[in-house]
């Protein structure tokens, strides 16, 4: 769904008497092998509900010829970083000790030990964009 469409998502969830709504960009289909985010669609989301950066979904590379999905992992920091930059109210991560052996979505996942960093990372970006 474009960003603009989500509206109609999140109005039927306020007219069932749920204030407490939240909304994710999950990436677009670019072709047929990629996912990106588009982060011009962030503000417009956030126009409707709180909005969160799905980071590693948004990295998955679907349709490989192996005929399992890829990913882009090397990415999740560009991407984070880029999210709380344009003010996403939260971000969502897949994490595993062993991505190469998770049961799905290995191929796009953050390994565990880089986590902390990361965070450590986004935090103090965030703490920057709260000044503007």
């Amino acid at each position: 769904m474009s960003p603009e469409s989500m509206k109609h998502a999140v109005q039927k969830v306020l007219d069932c008497k749920n204030n407490k709504v939240m909304i994710t960009d999950r990436g677009t289909m670019f072709g047929y092998q990629d996912m990106i985010v588009d982060f011009r669609g962030i503000p417009t989301m956030k126009q409707y509900a709180s909005t969160v950066l799905d980071v590693t979904h948004s990295l998955q590379q679907p349709n490989q010829t192996a005929g399992v999905t890829g990913g882009r992992p090397d990415m999740i920091e560009t991407i984070a970083k880029a999210g709380i930059a344009v003010g996403v109210d939260g971000i969502f991560i897949e994490t595993h000790f062993d991505p190469a052996n998770a049961k799905s979505d290995g191929a796009n996942m953050l390994h565990l030990d880089y986590f902390e960093d990361l965070m450590t990372k986004l935090v103090a970006i965030r703490k920057t964009i709260n000044q503007f």
